[in-house]
């Protein structure tokens, strides 16, 4: 399997000069610098779900591959259909059921029964709806006229063969699976699942199941990224809690670098005496701290570690969850060979009033009742539980402004991440 070359140390790094980074032109440099880092393979198509397509596919075989009939009835000639008033028509010996054609050929003044999803027979191009007949001595009675070609589905009505069916860089859905399967594509190139290791750092953060000690926390920023890696797609390989140790912490660095694409870190990434992210990563001239004019969720750390890439997300729990899926999760996209994520957005009411200086943009936990978006109670980038009661995010601008009860804001729900 070929792999393509690792990203070079400077990438991440924003233009000379830069202080406060508006999100939105952190978003587009991060885009710049972003490009795929796996390679291929061949997969069933039915073991594809979630995997992401290398190639743009197209249709093995036409859907429907037979015109076929769309319920059951009597199978015609449609030049038998056109007079107004009552028709009568032989009905020939034997049927046409899925599964089971019939043979012979449908000739003027014949009906042939015929069952929902069986092939047309030769001769026939319509067919009358079985509740709408009488049938008496080999001889089926109904009213017309009718028109051509009714009750019936065409070849390739639905899908031509040849035809373009999906884009590469899109994850499969099982409707992509049963799309594929039946325009006959039974094989698939896809790229190869994103490697993505994760720890934390930090003297005071353990294992759930673990008692606590005074001064002790349980370790949530872990649990949240990994759920979120796996729902998005990704493989993971858990390297644990690391104390706020240099040694540790770059022994970690060196072996995670050997064993996976991505690296994405939690604590560690501010400027304190105990924080050690940031000066093993300056040694390798590959560090970029990038202050994003963003609440909740600075400093965002994005380096590179023997070509591999590092995310070190902040210590908080609410805005490590937040950095992960609006900075890494649109370019783990990249990374992993799908495209760019533009989350989706709405515009929907305001069941809530909240006043912001200009400066920065926030993203606030939120969700919708009744066709109108509340917010959550508080904006402390510690309080995990608004992490479960949130449905997505209000997407505040940097400027200042003042949001009534009933004024459209842009939620974006946590679903949009998902693709």
């Amino acid at each position: 399997m070929k792999k393509p070359p690792p990203l070079t140390n400077d990438c991440f790094a924003l233009p000379q000069g830069t202080n406060w980074t508006p999100v939105d032109e952190a978003l587009k440099h991060l885009k710049s610098a972003s490009k795929c880092l796996v390679g291929t393979q061949q997969l069933s198509v039915l073991d594809a779900i979630g995997r992401v397509l290398a190639t743009n596919i197209h249709a093995g075989s036409s859907s429907p591959p037979y015109s076929n009939s769309a319920v059951d009835g009597y199978a015609v000639k449609s030049r038998d259909l056109k007079k107004s008033g009552l028709i009568s028509l032989a009905i020939v010996p034997g049927r046409a059921a899925a599964g089971h054609p019939y043979s012979g050929e449908i000739k003027e003044g014949e009906a042939l029964p015929i069952y929902t999803g069986a092939k047309m027979p030769t001769g026939a191009d319509t067919v009358v709806i079985k509740e709408d007949t009488v049938s008496e001595n080999n001889t089926v009675n109904f009213y017309g006229p009718i028109k051509a070609g009714s009750n019936t589905r065409d070849l390739g009505e639905d899908v031509e063969e040849d035809a373009f069916i999906l884009q590469k860089g899109k994850r499969v859905t099982p409707g992509d699976i049963a799309l594929m399967v039946s325009t006959g594509v039974s094989s698939i190139t896809v790229y190869s699942k994103l490697k993505i290791g994760i720890f934390s750092t930090g003297d005071e953060v353990i294992n759930s199941g673990i008692s606590p000690s005074d001064g002790q926390v349980f370790d949530s920023n872990r649990p949240l990224l990994h759920s979120l890696l796996v729902e998005w797609g990704f493989d993971v390989i858990d390297f644990g809690i690391l104390r706020d140790n240099r040694k540790d912490i770059e022994s970690t660095l060196e072996q995670a670098s050997k064993n996976v694409d991505v690296i994405i870190t939690s604590g560690g990434a501010s400027a304190g005496q105990e924080d050690y992210m940031s000066p093993i990563l300056t040694q390798n001239d590959s560090l970029s701290v990038w202050r994003i004019a963003v609440k909740p969720g600075r400093p965002l750390i994005l380096a590179v570690y023997n070509g591999k890439p590092v995310f070190g997300l902040p210590g908080n729990p609410v805005a490590a969850g937040t950095c992960a899926m609006v900075f890494a999760k649109p370019a783990l996209n990249v990374f992993s060979g799908r495209n760019w994520l533009e989350p989706l957005s709405f515009e929907l009411p305001a069941n809530f009033a909240k006043s912001k200086k200009a400066g920065r943009r926030e993203f606030l936990r939120a969700r919708v009742r009744n066709g109108k978006v509340d917010i959550f109670k508080s904006e402390g980038s510690g309080r995990i539980s608004g992490l479960s009661w949130a449905e997505g995010f209000v997407d505040l601008p940097e400027h200042e402004l003042s949001v009534t009860p009933g004024e459209n804001v842009k939620f974006i729900p946590f679903s949009s991440y998902m693709d």
